[in-house]
């Protein structure tokens, strides 16, 4: 990686006696799959500057065997080397004494500073450094060569045991080239992104020095200093601190504080770009201003703070400089940005109105026309294939749940097989056209409880119900054409987070409370047996020589003619032996198997368990991290083979996965094309444009909360969204399913996001210590489609699926449920209202709104979200689709319930808050609190784990 104004450094001449092809046949020289970087210099807007890797080579062994061992390195968090256990320390976040900076201070203002070093070896470097009036010839070769000296470096490999090198001299050229394999075997290549460079610091006592030594130097070109580093990396910085021995180990500190200083980002920065020797020292004070003093007594010096989980922002820390070059935008950011994790105060282009006719439409396809061919090609990842087998059996579960419902609802006129059908068709078709291919298509529960009302009123008024259906697809295709010609989808900015929320929590519960509705009816179809239950029982009854049938019988034994014992209640036989004497057992209780039940509900929670365990194990300190990714990218396909082969073990008759075996229409008689008009009168097909205008409120709703929630800013999407083009599309396919007479699709947000968070990508090259980052979702429109293909040639593969358990498929979808309504910020402010004052996380709206206020607005949505569950569940569903869009109305009303200093926090600003600025907020949003209101671990949306864990 090139620097500003500085050639591109020759590996081949960095190395001595060493070939170039040695070099790059390391793991981490190639550019990562997953496109790493260094996730905190990109933060902070200086991805310019390449990583640093620092290491500490510390002097030992005077006054007798003088060595130089490494005992720290440095990229984000210290790693101490622990000599006795023959290890490094876990990462942890380092601490320092005042008197080691402050000493360090007076050591550089005294010492040799060498900024743009045009020594291109060590040798050459060792010669410079040395070249201090203050050293006598003598005093000067000696220094030389222990600084030319090998140091020991502990490379813990995964096949061999760690390996020091030696403290050999350096004349022998044949030496160098071992530890320099050595070097290009260490395992924490991997870790160090391509273009990483490094830094030495060089610190000890010497008791033939007479007053302490000490050099600051900074190559013009990196270069790689032999075996000076254990990773070979090209070395930028050189710092060197000698002295005469002293009490404690005040060299060993001053080295420390050095490392630590080079690896602050903006210490950095400022070291990479100082002109003098006041620079370097002004960037020294600049540090000094941002440490934060430990009292001593109060903690324990000799513990370690492991590193969090987030850093906080890091641009109140930049240097002035750092913000004339990139100016004051690109570090501000936005409020909502540092809060939320999102940026809705700039509108994206895909929500801007163009004034034309069909004008965002048109601007939607230009802009997803130019990423096509990508489209497909970035879905060549294994990642894919899991995402692949986990949403497909989500969505044929849906596909069978939903099929089950509608054909309740609608008496047979559809059923599971249409559902097969629609899925499959509707679901590639949008995949194919869609300028949001990641959402998945699929019945959702709003829509279904619009088909039972239609049908209700049909029924009710004797109508013929498939072809007054077809005239309401069609008036609803003709209104969301409507929408997509005027650039309706631009009103998406007023769904704010309030009325996400309140959308998402109600279609999660919809999941988990079909899943549990579902697993407590198989309660009901296999019935537990308690004496005295109207289940229990089973009577054999055997016919009299009259014809009368009896329940007694003289019974004698099979080898005995002799004994006989008499009448015996036949109802005491199981069910089997009274069919071979020839009874025929009667009762509720012959034919039920108890364990059933019982064994259903264990399969329903341990596939729901279990994938939730495995989602988590990501983030568990349990197996190498290329092990746990894969046990937590294949978290469902895991749960559902174990609760297969749980079933196939004990051999019970769980009910299983059913799939239609005949591709014809469930209700008999009809064609797969529906008649317009049937017994129906011709002046229906006007008055079906009621009925169609609630039902288009209902789908522009459903569709575009789902496509704002899985476009936000925190999924880091790059080929941008397509509101007009995916409703456009949703329209063609309503009116494709109508005349099909197959169910109505729009997104499903829960599958969706599950989709999504299948397809998350993150760095693999990470600091030790830091968590890999997340570098956005995988977009692509092939495992959509695989999805859905395979969704319709599951009616043909009905000898293998009919192996699955229902109840494994009921605990997936409660799964999806959890993971869906608990990544909300909803969800966190509920469990604060049950949660003591002493208790609660330290989130950082808790230290700008009063908690009582947080309280009030959690009830508001609770409140929300109450009603439209009960206007859902009765006969008043019919206004469903108002309700939703009530929410809107609901959040605007909030302003004056609210201060826009409390929405801020509490949820976002509408497009006209936005743009008037309230008095006293500007000074809130513009971070100019002190370091501790950064530190906070708030809220962040995310892909789920559904934790965008956004998991």
């Amino acid at each position: 990686m090139k620097l500003p104004g500085q050639e591109e450094f020759d590996v081949s001449s960095a190395y001595e006696n060493v070939p170039t092809r040695e070099l790059d046949s390391g793991p981490g020289s190639g550019p990562s799959p997953d496109g790493s970087s260094d996730t905190d210099n990109r933060e902070l807007g200086v991805s310019k500057d390449p990583l640093l890797f620092i290491q500490l080579n510390e002097l030992l062994g005077w006054p007798r065997a003088l060595e130089w061992r490494e005992t720290g390195r440095w990229v984000m968090f210290e790693e101490k080397l622990e000599v006795g256990a023959g290890r490094w320390s876990a990462p942890h976040v380092p601490t320092l004494a005042l008197p080691s900076l402050q000493k360090l201070r007076s050591l550089l203002a005294e010492g040799l500073v060498l900024l743009d070093c045009l020594a291109q070896s060590l040798l050459e470097l060792v010669e410079q450094v040395t070249r201090v009036e203050s050293l006598s010839p003598k005093l000067r070769g000696q220094l030389q060569s222990l600084l030319l000296q090998r140091p020991q470096h502990l490379i813990q490999t995964t096949s061999t045991r760690p390996c020091w090198g030696s403290a050999r001299p350096r004349e022998a050229s044949h030496d160098e080239e071992a530890p320099l394999k050595e070097q290009c075997q260490n395992p924490l290549r991997q870790k160090l992104p391509p273009g990483a460079e490094a830094g030495a610091v060089l610190a000890g006592e010497l008791g033939f020095l007479a007053q302490p030594l000490g050099a600051f130097v900074r190559l013009q070109d990196p270069v790689v200093l032999g075996p000076l580093i254990e990773v070979p990396l090209p070395s930028r910085f050189f710092c060197l601190f000698l002295g005469p021995p002293t009490l404690g180990r005040s060299y060993h500190e001053m080295g420390r504080a050095m490392a630590i200083l080079l690896s602050d980002p903006q210490f950095q920065w400022s070291a990479r770009r100082a002109s003098n020797l006041h620079d370097l020292l002004a960037a020294l004070d600049a540090f000094l201003e941002e440490v934060t003093v430990l009292p001593p007594g109060r903690w324990d010096p000799t513990s370690r703070i492991s590193p969090p989980k987030c850093l906080p922002s890091q641009h109140k820390r930049l240097p002035s400089q750092m913000r004339e070059v990139k100016g004051p935008s690109a570090w501000l950011g936005t409020p909502a940005e540092d809060r939320h994790g999102h940026v809705p105060h700039a509108p994206s282009p895909e929500l801007r109105r163009t004034g034309r006719l069909f004008g965002g439409l048109v601007q939607d396809v230009r802009r997803k026309a130019s990423w096509y061919p990508s489209d497909f090609l970035d879905a060549l990842h294994p990642q894919c294939f899991s995402a692949v087998l986990y949403i497909y059996l989500a969505t044929i579960t849906n596909a069978i749940t939903f099929g089950g419902l509608l054909g309740e609802a609608t008496d047979g006129a559809q059923g599971v097989l249409e559902s097969f059908l629609g899925t499959a068709v509707a679901g590639a078709a949008f995949c194919l056209m869609a300028g949001q291919p990641l959402t998945i298509l699929s019945s959702t529960g709003p829509v279904l409880v619009f088909e039972r009302l239609l049908f209700s009123f049909s029924k009710d008024y004797s109508l013929d119900y498939l072809p007054f259906r077809l005239w309401v697809g069609i008036w609803v295709a003709t209104f969301c054409l409507a929408l997509v010609a005027t650039e309706a989808s631009v009103l998406v900015r007023y769904f704010t987070r309030f009325t996400e929320e309140g959308f998402c929590a109600l279609i999660s519960l919809i999941f988990i409370y079909d899943a549990v509705s579902k697993m407590l009816s198989l309660t009901r179809a296999y019935p537990i047996q308690r004496p005295g239950s109207p289940a229990y029982g089973c009577f054999c009854q055997y016919p009299d020589p009259g014809g009368n049938e009896s329940q007694w019988i003289r019974t004698k034994p099979k080898d005995r003619d002799d004994i006989d014992l008499g009448l015996v209640n036949a109802s005491l036989l199981p069910p089997p032996e009274c069919a071979q004497r020839g009874g025929r057992p009667r009762g509720p209780g012959c034919h039920t198997v108890p364990d059933i039940a019982f064994f259903s509900l264990l399969l329903f929670l341990t596939s729901f368990l279990f994938a939730m365990a495995l989602k988590h194990v990501k983030t568990s300190r349990f197996f190498p991290s290329v092990m746990r990714k894969v046990l937590s990218d294949f978290s469902s396909v895991l749960a559902i083979l174990l609760g297969c082969g749980l079933d196939a073990f004990l051999g019970l008759a769980t009910p299983k996965l059913m799939v239609p075996r005949e591709f014809k229409p469930t209700l008999p008689g009809r064609g797969w094309l529906v008649s317009p008009f049937g017994a129906n009168p011709w002046w229906l097909s006007v008055a079906a444009a009621l009925p169609a205008l609630l039902l288009s409120i209902l789908i522009f709703m459903d569709q575009q909360i789902t496509a704002v929630i899985l476009n936000r800013t925190e999924y880091r999407l790059r080929k941008g969204a397509g509101f007009h083009l995916d409703l456009f599309c949703v329209a063609m396919l309503m009116l494709l399913t109508s005349v099909l007479g197959l169910p109505w699709y729009v997104s499903a947000t829960v599958i969706s996001l599950a989709h999504m968070d299948s397809l998350r990508r993150e760095s693999r090259a990470c600091a030790p210590g830091d968590s890999p980052s997340f570098l956005g979702i995988r977009e692509q429109r092939l495992t959509g489609l695989v999805v859905f293909i395979l969704t319709g040639i599951s009616i043909f593969l009905a000898p293998v699926l009919k192996f699955i358990p229902m109840p494994v498929l009921y605990g997936i979808f409660l799964y999806m449920g959890v993971a869906a309504i608990s990544s909300i910020q909803f969800t966190k402010r509920v469990q604060l209202l049950v949660m003591p004052a002493k208790h609660q996380p330290d989130l950082l709206l808790l230290r700008h709104v009063p908690l009582s206020r947080v309280h009030l607005f959690t009830a508001i949505q609770l409140a929300c979200l109450g009603l439209l569950w009960i206007v859902k569940s009765t006969p008043a569903a019919i206004i469903f689709p108002i309700m939703l869009l009530g929410l809107v109305g609901v959040r605007k009303a909030l302003e004056w319930v609210f201060s826009p200093q409390e929405l801020l926090w509490l949820d976002e600003l509408m497009p006209e808050e936005r743009s008037i600025p309230e008095k006293g907020l500007e000074p809130e949003y513009s971070f100019s609190g002190s370091n501790s209101e950064d530190s906070e671990l708030m809220y962040q949306p995310k892909a789920l784990e559904v934790n965008i864990s956004v998991n």
